[in-house]
């Protein structure tokens, strides 16, 4: 076997045994398949480059299709949310199609079902239905209404359809075996009443297909040749080919369902209905808030889309759930944006020095690099005047050896500027250093070329000039939960994990050639991290997220 073929995953491996055993590469097909009740998080970033990968690997199409059979919980701003999603991730989708397409055809089948004595009209409570499905070691017993005659089932499926029923009175159901191992098997719904207005068909249909028998029908519609799901549909496969086989023409390519392990991230939730809960209960401001797990969130944090394709990538595709480290998305978001962000400086924690011997007035513009990573990121120009700002914790009055920022008595250089020393210090009645005075040596500027430039001392601060720095709005975003599993505690409610510290607001001192970042845009704070502009960010207000830090401080504080 070629080294090719062995490192294949065993998704990629299925679809190869098909194609040596009669599948022609023209056969292939696939689909990313989203119900539009939500946002996309992290977890369907593994199903779409699965589904895409396939499709750039085969030179096969790839369908985007909304199954959008629940009106209660779809809306219009989902969908636009999953295709600006999918681009955004960097796909591209052959036709978009939605399961309402299919309605009238799915409708029609079900009277055929009915026709052939394989489906009924039930109107039993769902209580009453849910305890005669028996248990998985007992077998159900059949519903009274089970040998209605196929006439009458016709005649209640029509008023179902109608509108002439209440919501939850009347269910369409498939006539199958009551006593199967799989409870799945027992007789499953395929019609619920619901009136709801629909995104897409309006008040047209009251009643609505159930996902099982949509999914499999829609494949075949639209001959979709592998049907990838995660685990948790490995029991519905089976259904998934019943219902194949009464609609199946066996001259057209028969869809074929098989699993993948999800891929869960540690400190996060992706349950749609507790990323809701997040929204509704205002823990976060909205789905995009940047410490969600969805992808607009992480989009709005600053991460890439190659970052996260890498991350999917290293994971790969598996057979058994398991818990992937966030730290590893988080590496691969660092590892990405270390090459593609300028390098600025901000202070975001501000103590000023004065240095002293410095004209008073003057301003003198100094060369940086834009990206030690890029040779082509050239340089830019960043002003220094007498007063500046430095990060509190980069000064101490007393120190031992191994602090190697400014300290009384002691010097430091400032990033492509000069070595200063730190002569005496001002502090406020609480004891608080509120200014630091500082001399600096006029011959040490870097690169200057002068044999006192190559004096050499071993730290090395960021700064900004007070005169010049902009204020911008700093939102420090940290883990949204403490736990690295929150939703998987029996006794306790993931709520109860939430970080009260995820979210701190901060003025920061950025130096002025931010004056004119936009929305979007991602920079290295150097020595802090990587920072992304926020949407909220304006000209006349700057705004920035902390995307990551330049290393992984969490994984320290947890092995303290």
């Amino acid at each position: 076997m070629s080294e090719a073929v062995e490192s294949l995953n065993f998704i990629e491996h299925i679809v190869e045994e098909d194609l040596k055993n009669g599948y022609s590469t023209q056969d292939l097909r696939f689909r990313f398949p989203p119900e539009p009740n939500g946002y996309l998080h992290i977890g369907h970033a593994s199903s779409i480059c699965l589904n895409f990968g396939l499709g750039l690997r085969y030179n096969a199409p790839v369908n985007l299709r909304f199954d959008d059979t629940n009106p209660a919980k779809e809306e219009q701003e989902y969908v636009d949310a999953i295709k600006k999603d999918v681009e955004w991730l960097g796909f591209k989708w052959d036709t978009e199609r939605y399961a309402s397409d299919y309605f009238q055809q799915l409708y029609d089948w079900a009277i055929e079902l009915i026709k052939q004595g394989k489906a009924y009209v039930d109107e039993q409570s769902s209580e009453v239905m849910a305890e005669q499905k028996g248990t998985p070691t007992q077998p159900g017993t059949n519903s009274p209404f089970r040998d209605r005659s196929i006439e009458e089932n016709l005649a209640g499926f029509q008023k179902m359809k109608d509108g002439e029923f209440d919501e939850g009175t009347h269910v369409l159901r498939a006539k199958i075996d009551m006593s199967s191992s799989n409870m799945l098997m027992r007789d499953p719904i395929m019609y619920r009443v619901l009136h709801k207005v629909h995104h897409r068909t309006n008040t047209d249909w009251c009643i609505y297909p159930m996902y099982d028998w949509t999914h499999g029908e829609s494949d075949y519609i639209e001959q979709v040749s592998h049907s990838f799901c995660t685990l948790e549909f490995a029991m519905h496969r089976e259904l998934y080919d019943w219902f194949l086989d009464q609609v199946i023409d066996v001259k057209k390519l028969r869809p074929k369902q098989r699993e993948f392990a999800r891929r869960n991230l540690s400190h996060t939730v992706v349950s749609k209905r507790k990323l809701l809960q997040l929204v509704e209960q205002n823990v976060v401001t909205g789905w995009d808030d940047p410490r969600m797990s969805t992808l607009s969130g992480l989009r709005r944090r600053g991460y890439t889309p190659e970052s996260i394709r890498n991350f999917v990538e290293t994971i790969g595709i598996a057979k058994r759930d398991n818990l992937i480290d966030v730290s590893l998305l988080e590496f691969h978001v660092r590892e990405h944006l270390n090459k593609i962000s300028p390098r600025v400086m901000g202070v975001l924690d501000p103590v000023k020095v004065v240095i002293t011997n410095y004209p008073e007035g003057e301003v003198e513009w100094l060369d940086t690099e834009n990206n030690p990573e890029d040779s082509s990121a050239g340089t830019r120009q960043i002003p220094f005047s007498r007063e500046i700002y430095i990060e509190k914790d980069d000064f101490k009055e007393e120190a031992n050896r191994k602090f190697f920022r400014l300290k009384l008595g002691g010097e430091v250089r400032l990033k492509s500027g000069y070595i200063i020393k730190a002569e005496s210090c001002t502090k406020d009645t609480d004891g608080n250093i509120t200014e630091i005075q500082c001399t600096y040596d006029p011959k040490s500027k870097s690169g200057s070329g002068t044999e006192e430039s190559l004096r050499k001392v071993k730290g090395t601060l960021h700064w900004v000039s007070v005169a010049h720095a902009l204020q911008a709005e700093v939102r420090l975003y940290d883990r949204l939960f403490t736990d690295e599993s929150p939703d998987t505690h029996k006794d306790k409610d993931f709520m109860e994990f939430i970080n009260p510290d995820s979210l701190k607001v901060i003025t920061g001192f950025l130096e002025p050639s931010l004056s004119g970042a936009k929305p979007g845009d991602r920079v290295q704070f150097q020595r802090l991290g990587y920072f992304c502009v926020d949407p909220d960010s304006t000209t006349e207000k700057l705004v920035f997220n902390k995307t990551v830090g330049l290393r992984d401080t969490w994984a320290k504080l947890q092995s303290k």
